[in-house]
């Protein structure tokens, strides 16, 4: 494997990155045009699955947080990254045929596509953050110095999606089942890493815990509520993070690899 094999997407992003930000604003303000409620959509479907979430597992199973930390703090500070990750691999994946008539124009750059989704994707994620950052506070988790850490695991989650989606979006020009089957995979996805209970509470969980670390979600997850609530740095877990960026570097060099040399026959293709 050469150099340019997995250099050539990373520096179509650095090189586009004014070109990228300018479609990210316009794809996020025309992703709900034409409804009434237009973007305000983006923001109900994520507050409508935590408060089933906290009304089911909160009041129903009536689960707890493995510590003294309020169950509804848990599952937000949890499923916030979650939410982002699901938006960036679905609408990522789809990206090519979404916007197939520049894909065909031998002029654009299209590697900077799946970037583009996940730069959308930010948005709704930033506000997302703020109101966790809120609901942390009103129970009394003032902000400290371990909040600077979620710029560095909001950039561990990014490259994570978008290693994910240079793979994706190029396999499902050809293979369009692609799709249904990441959407199952994420539905079933949620259940492997902690977002809505304590492995702890597992048989199985002090042997074999190790099961849901596999996902690298895991870490992400982990690492907001270290940075929001649990006060405690990315550094104190040095296995979990070589074994995360391993993962997330192996992905981010796969994906390039594939997506170079598929995007040949996407303009047939599509």
């Amino acid at each position: 494997m050469n150099q340019g094999s997995f250099l050539t997407v990373p520096l179509a992003v650095f090189r586009n990155r004014r070109l990228i930000a300018k479609l990210a604003r316009s794809d996020f303000r025309t992703r709900y045009a034409g409804s009434y409620l237009g973007i305000i959509w983006a923001f109900i479907q994520p507050v409508v699955t935590v408060l089933i979430y906290w009304f089911i597992f909160g009041f129903g199973f009536k689960s707890s947080a493995p510590t003294s930390v309020p169950f509804v703090l848990y599952l937000v500070a949890g499923i916030v990254p979650w939410f982002y990750h699901q938006e960036v691999l679905m609408s990522g994946t789809n990206v090519l045929m979404e916007y197939s008539y520049l894909v065909k124009k031998v002029v654009f750059d299209i590697r900077i596509l799946p970037t583009v989704k996940a730069v959308s994707a930010f948005f709704v994620h930033a506000f997302f953050v703020l109101v966790t950052l809120l609901i942390a506070l009103l129970y009394g988790y003032k902000p400290s110095i371990y909040l600077v850490q979620l710029i560095y695991y909001f950039l561990a989650l990014f490259l994570l999606s978008i290693g994910m989606c240079y793979t994706t979006c190029a396999v499902v020009v050809f293979f369009r089942d692609l799709t249904q089957i990441i959407s199952i995979i994420l539905q079933i996805g949620i259940w492997t890493i902690p977002v809505m209970f304590d492995p702890a509470m597992f048989s199985f969980g002090d042997r074999y815990g190790f099961i849901f670390k596999i996902n690298p979600m895991y870490y992400i997850v982990n690492g907001y509520r270290d940075a929001v609530y649990a006060r405690a740095w990315f550094f104190e877990h040095p296995l979990s993070t070589l074994y995360f960026w391993c993962v997330t570097v192996f992905l981010l060099v796969f994906g390039s690899v594939v997506f170079k040399r598929l995007q040949p026959h996407f303009a047939d293709v599509l």
